[in-house]
């Protein structure tokens, strides 16, 4: 029945049950303080308009999608990070889980008690804190600059006004640098390029984010819960899923145009973006991405304590059950906050939940931070390249696997342990899957030339003994099919450059070229790594990526549904804050840092300076195949253990059938009327009843 029809049909003095006003939109609802859209002089009809479940899951679902594209924009750039500033890979670590830091913090108190209040506010609040980081990411290129490295592979090295002379002079010096030499002299160490100050500026960044992200997943899903019939929560939750998946995609895809470009992009660079000291321009999407979130956070906030129809709906349904006695809900409190958490923690089925997701989590994570690292080492691809395989391919077949999941559920409405079941068959194609990336690895990632000595390989072979190699800066050179670390390692002693900018270095002692009749020739090196062949291992890697993402996906709803309907509904928010803390405590930190020392255990040449060591420049792609893989297929079978101690606790879960709903869930707008109608003739003769003792009635 339209709101106009009703109208007529109850007269022109009629009035809803509660409140005082009305709004005259798609729908008649009464409208009180808790669902009036805005906020301060930011309020009227035309706001209202979109004070429902749609324009929530859409908005809420859009500022996924800006939110993951941030994260994931910093773990697309990450590698350009670590070469700008010279930080290893466990340090990047550390940095990563400082979002986690806060959320273990405060995450669960502050969640707690912004579910007791006004949840779109709130979430708007934390996401300005999100804003923040994105700018603070941005800063260390605006207070460091694109660094002397970057510089000097440009045309326009030696400043803004171009002078030829000083340019070539620079080049010289910088290619004289990395030849074998007789003697060193004093100062040609590279100096440590900046300070810690960057890393820590990146750190504070992420744990200033974690408070704005801790309050959006946890009260957002929880308030879409709130305002949307169980029946429909599976298809809206998958649908804001889907949409927040597609962010990813988008950050990885950024940060892959972004990186095509050059870390100072108002210079000429004289390298392409497929050589190892390509540096592309990091900071910029940082700028893009803050502007854009600042926007969509702010109209968040505008949404009502309470969607106007969910509120209506539970009036109805409170009239239509008098006889049950509703539990007041209690006011935020620290005590109440204590007894909420040990009721929480004495809750198997729901404890057992968030050790299942612990276990899949940890051993997730390298590759949620680490793929593009790790697809750039295995398979010899640009950091553009893996950026934007890792986001628009891969985490697209994420999103439509959360829409596949959430379409199924919506469909058949399995049971609890259906659910737990399909679980745990994800997780069992996701241990055996990330197996087998031991088995798709390119077998062309040649080592660079070097002794074994000790068990470890030291590059300052016989060859080059005297040519002062220990402060060389990476710069990899190709000589008959073998790679080296730079032209001083493979004994190169001077170079010539063509008209085209290539170059080649002659004189080298690490090897010889042999003629037909068998004189040999001086030995010549060709700038930049040796070219590896790996498309064919690498499109059967992302096949299987696919495939893991997809399946991994499905899961996503039916792991909601379980861990929020096995909680009281006033223990909503209190439960997913707990869980938050839980996975930052024992997931989200420790997995990064873990993986972060386990990579840097295979790295085969480290960046040298006066100060100490620098970043990774080159890995053992072998020994990283197998430790990384199978240390993480360990952590998801584990969590397969728990997912299966989460299908024995759940027998007596209800997803769908929740009784409180009653006729309410299925009746029509109609049926809804007559229930309002009688309640109100019922409350009509309950006044009548209290006023016949002042009427002297025995």
């Amino acid at each position: 029945m339209s709101a106009k029809s009703e109208a007529k049909e109850n007269g022109p003095d009629s009035k809803p049950m509660l409140g005082n006003r009305l709004f005259e939109g798609h729908k008649k609802y009464e409208l009180t303080e808790e669902t009036t859209c805005g906020v301060w002089f930011l309020r009227g009809d035309f706001l209202q308009r979109f004070a429902n479940q749609k324009s929530y899951v859409f908005l809420y679902g859009l500022m996924g999608l800006i939110l993951s594209a941030a994260y994931s924009y910093f773990n697309g750039t990450i590698t350009t990070i670590e070469k700008r500033f010279q930080i290893p890979s466990q340090t990047t670590g550390i940095i990563s889980v400082g979002n986690d830091i806060s959320t273990l913090l405060v995450g669960a108190i502050i969640t707690y008690f912004g579910g007791k209040g006004h949840r779109p506010r709130w979430m708007a609040f934390g996401l300005y804190t999100v804003v923040l980081f994105c700018l603070l990411n941005a800063l260390p290129h605006f207070l460091y600059g694109p660094g002397d490295d970057a510089l000097s592979l440009t045309m326009e090295y030696g400043g803004s006004t171009i002078d030829h002379n000083a340019t070539q002079d620079a080049l010289e010096k910088f290619h004289s640098s990395s030849l074998c030499k007789a003697k060193i002299e004093s100062d040609d160490g590279p100096e440590a390029e900046g300070s810690s100050a960057p890393a820590i500026i990146l750190f504070i960044s992420q744990v200033i984010s974690g408070i704005g992200g801790s309050l959006y997943f946890t009260l957002g899903v929880a308030y879409m819960d709130d305002n949307t019939k169980k029946s429909q929560a599976p298809v809206l939750v998958s649908l804001s899923y889907f949409i927040r998946m597609l962010g990813p995609a988008l950050g990885y895809t950024l940060s892959s145009l972004c990186l095509k470009w050059y870390i100072a992009p108002t210079l000429t660079p004289k390298i392409g973006n497929g050589d190892p000291r390509w540096l592309g321009a990091w900071w910029i999407g940082w700028l893009l991405l803050g502007f854009i979130m600042f926007v969509v956070s702010s109209l968040l906030g505008l949404f009502p304590h309470t969607l106007p129809k969910a509120h209506y709906r539970r009036q109805i349904s409170k009239m239509s059950n008098k006889s049950q006695v509703e539990e007041p809900d209690t006011k935020a409190s620290v005590q109440d906050m204590i007894v909420t958490f040990k009721r929480l923690i004495q809750n198997k089925a729901l404890m057992c939940t968030n050790g299942a997701s612990i276990f899949f989590f940890f051993g997730y994570m390298p590759y949620w931070i680490f793929m593009p690292k790790y697809i750039e080492i295995m398979y010899k691809t640009s950091a553009s390249e893996a950026s934007l395989v890792t986001g628009a391919i891969g985490l697209v077949f994420s999103a439509l696997g959360i829409l596949a999941g959430g379409a199924v559920i919506t469909k058949y409405k399995p049971k609890a342990r259906s659910m737990a079941l399909w679980n745990m068959t994800v997780a069992a194609i996701s241990a055996v899957g990330l197996l087998s990336y031991t088995a798709l690895g390119c077998p062309y990632t040649h080592d660079p030339v070097g002794e074994i000595q000790n068990g470890t390989v030291n590059y300052n072979s016989q060859c080059n003994a005297d040519c002062h190699c220990d402060y060389v800066k990476y710069t990899p050179v190709c000589m008959n099919g073998n790679p080296y670390i730079s032209p001083c390692h493979a004994g190169c002693k001077s170079y010539v450059t063509f008209e085209n900018g290539s170059k080649i270095f002659t004189d080298c002692s690490c090897g010889q070229n042999q003629t037909l009749d068998g004189i040999s020739l001086p030995s010549i090196a060709k700038a930049g790594p040796c070219k590896a062949d790996c498309y064919k291992y690498f499109y059967s890697f992302l096949a299987v990526l696919c495939f893991l993402k997809f399946s991994g996906s499905t899961a996503r709803t039916s792991n909601f549904l379980i861990s929020v309907r096995c909680v009281d509904e006033k223990d909503k928010p209190a439960s997913m804050g707990l869980g938050s803390f839980l996975l930052s405590l024992f997931a989200f930190i420790p997995s990064p840092i873990f993986f972060g020392y386990l990579i840097d255990t295979t790295c085969l040449v480290w960046g040298k300076t006066k100060s100490g060591k620098g970043n990774c420049w080159l890995y053992n792609a072998e020994s990283l195949k197998y430790v990384l893989n199978v240390t993480a297929s360990s952590f998801v079978f584990v969590g397969l253990l728990f997912d299966l101690m989460v299908w024995y606790y759940v027998k007596d879960v209800h997803i769908f059938d929740a009784p409180e709903e009653g006729i309410h869930e299925v009746a029509t707008e109609k049926e809804l009327t007559i229930l309002k109608d009688g309640a109100a003739k019922q409350r009509e003769a309950e006044l009548i009843d209290d006023r016949k003792p002042d009427e002297g009635e025995p």
